[in-house]
């Protein structure tokens, strides 16, 4: 038998396939990395390329493609959702607005995280505040080693939501997991977020991407078929995922193949990314997609 794949994406049902020992792709069996949470295995893709597949924040891949790591975009995303929940204040702190987080610290894990890449594209597009107004106060590096970060980013120890209870920051920035563990409920600072989240899709015609699947060039180039049949996988997967009655936001954001809300969400976090120095170059989504566009 051909030698395993390495690969690291998180268990969600629409990846539930590959730990099957039955399954393969082109011969190949399937080892899955132990990354938990996920975000643990993007550095090491992006740094060394550890892995053969690997899921991968948006962001992260913005910033590898711009620093010319060797990973190719798959038109495969793993997981996404709204984000105007995700800017919280600790219950009993002072109220405000989105408004009033120009001159204040906000907390979020790392000024790349895509969460993150999403709320500040929210606060410029809808409240005004620009992402050098603000002093984003993280407590993790970026994964891309390359990557230099703006002169308004702080690093602090411990964790995001303890900067918050003690009341270093104003606000945070939070995703899914931090959001979940939460004691108590935090308060978004943004109100009537579910209408807000709503008609923020209906203009961009997509829901925000959070995580997609890459694969090192060097196995898409030996082995078209292997990352051929792999893709087609998740595709089958993500449909069935896609096809359950009312579907909320997070299985709306999946997506399989280059479709107009696939394309849409990558332009607007390409157009947010620029605005917040998280690249410093413009791209096209078509430059993105360029691997996958030859490997089909």
């Amino acid at each position: 038998m051909a030698r395993p794949l390495s690969v690291a994406v998180k268990s969600y049902p629409h990846t539930a396939f590959l730990t099957d020992p039955a399954f393969t792709a082109g011969g190949h069996p399937v080892t899955l990395a132990a990354a938990n949470p996920i975000y643990r295995a993007f550095a090491p893709m992006v740094r060394e390329l550890r892995y053969d597949v690997s899921e991968l924040a948006l962001a992260t891949f913005l910033q590898a493609y711009e620093a010319g790591v060797p990973i190719s975009l798959l038109p495969v995303v793993l997981s996404g959702d709204f984000h105007h929940h995700s800017l919280t204040r600790w219950p009993g702190s002072p109220e405000l607005t989105p408004a009033d987080l120009a001159g204040r610290k906000v907390g979020v894990r790392a000024y790349s995280q895509t969460t993150g890449l999403w709320v500040r594209g929210i606060l410029h597009e809808e409240y005004g505040v620009d992402a050098k107004d603000v002093t984003w106060v993280t407590t993790e590096e970026p994964h891309v080693a390359e990557y230099v970060e703006p002169p308004n980013v702080e690093r602090a120890s411990g964790k995001v939501l303890d900067l918050l209870g003690r009341g270093e920051v104003a606000a945070a920035v939070l995703g899914p997991p931090a959001l979940d563990s939460a004691e108590g409920p935090l308060v978004p600072l943004i109100p009537d977020w579910r209408e807000a989240e709503e008609a923020w899709g209906a203009r961009h015609a997509t829901v925000p991407i959070n995580h997609l699947l890459t694969v090192r060039r060097d196995l898409l180039e030996a082995e078209p078929g292997t990352v051929t049949e792999l893709y087609q996988a998740f595709g089958a997967r993500i449909e069935e995922r896609k096809a359950e009655p009312d579907p909320g936001p997070r299985v709306r954001a999946l997506r399989f193949g280059v479709t107009d809300e696939l394309v849409a969400g990558l332009q607007v976090a390409i157009d947010y990314a620029l605005q917040q120095n998280v690249i410093r170059t413009p791209v096209t989504v078509a430059e993105l997609l360029a691997d996958f566009t030859r490997l089909s």
